[in-house]
Formats: structure tokens, sequence, C-alpha cells
């Protein structure tokens, strides 16, 4: 009897989530450069009179899959680390044209409807602020100022919300809110707050993890 005990207590481990998450980690691994890195491009409002564009992409650094067993179906909870890069323009019709870039690192919860959070934050950013027709006077003399602007640095912190579709070239849609603070601006920081709406995709289709099947 002890003996059938311990042969069912042997199958019970080697199907728990443990086995799961070891599974996933592993397969990770052996992951390619471009199955680790999502691209996006989506539109980008500085409060809502900003019009503009963003585009970046993730790489993946650690992944974590968490899977819990259900009366009729597993539950599944994936959490990643990645890192971040966004290059994008804001357009002020009334004072400038803004190009920005910035780079970070970003948190991602997924559940098992593909349901996202994210987080992220980027302390490296810059911002270029390019002005409309600017002259300069220097005695008598009034002369254009070439690409008249300056630069700030443009750290930047933004929550959302998104939905991921597994196995596919284009892999989900997204929606922050993102917080940049431009400083120094006069004689302090200017803070704003931007509304991002876009889409994910990778070059070619994600290689299927252990628990996809389950």
């Amino acid at each position: 009897m002890n003996k059938y005990c311990f042969a069912l207590l042997c199958l019970w481990c080697g199907k728990s989530p443990a086995q799961n998450l070891s599974d996933s980690e592993n397969s990770l691994s052996t992951l390619g450069f471009f199955d680790r890195t999502e691209f996006r491009a989506g539109y980008y409002g500085n409060y809502y009179w900003n019009p503009g564009l963003t585009v970046g992409a993730e790489y993946l650094l650690t992944e974590k899959v968490r899977v819990k067993a259900k009366k009729r179906r597993k539950k599944i909870i994936i959490k990643q680390w990645l890192l971040n890069g966004t290059f994008g323009v804001s357009w002020d019709p009334r004072t400038e044209l803004g190009v920005f870039t910035n780079y970070g690192i970003l948190w991602r919860r997924t559940n098992t409807k593909g349901k996202q959070i994210n987080i992220q934050f980027n302390p490296l950013g810059i911002y270029r602020a390019f002005l409309p027709e600017t002259y300069e006077v220097s005695g008598d003399e009034v002369d254009k100022v070439f690409l008249p602007g300056r630069n700030y640095y443009a750290p930047s912190l933004s929550f959302g919300f998104g939905k991921w579709r597994k196995g596919r070239k284009l892999t989900g849609r997204y929606l922050n809110v993102t917080y940049m603070l431009r400083t120094p601006y006069n004689t302090g920081s200017l803070p704003s707050i931007a509304i991002e709406y876009g889409f994910r995709f990778n070059l070619k289709k994600k290689k299927k993890y252990a628990n996809d099947n389950q």
C-alpha cells in the first residue's frame, strides 16, 4: 500500500505548478533576439491639444509563470521585466514641436485572458523643443536663429493596460497614461501628462512556452 501511495505522490508532484514554472524559464533562455523583442507604434497625445506619435521597442529580460489549478481550468499569471526604449514626436501648433527619446525598464503582468497591466519607468530621457521662427538682436543687427529651441532632461513614468494576443505577429494593444518632467524649465520644471494608445508587434511569431497548451 505504501508503494502505491509513493507512486501517486510522485505523479502529482510531476504535474505541479512548480514544474510548469521551471519549464517556462528554461524555454525562455533558448529564444533569440527577435523572439524576445517586441516593437510598438501608436498615438501620443500631450493633454488634448498636442497630437503626436511614438515608436519603441521592448526586450524581454525575465519571465515567471505561475499556474494555479482551478476546478474547470488552470489560471495562468505571467510576470515580466523588460528593457524599454521610445522615440516620439509631439506638436503644439501654438508654441513648439517636441522630439523626445527615453529609456528605462518595464514591468508587465498578464492573466489567463491576456489582459495586461504595465508599469514603465524611464530615468533616461531627453526632450528637444523646436521653436517657431525666432530672431536675435545683436547691436543694430537682427538675425534669424537657425533651428531655435533647447534641450531638456525628461524622465517619465507610465501606467497602463493592454491586451495580449498569443502566437500572433500583432501581439497586442496598449493604453498608457504617461507623466513626463522637463527640467530645467525657466526657474523650475515643467510636468506634462500624455495619453498613449497603440499596438505591439513581433517580426516573427513567438515560440510556444511549455505552459501554452495547458
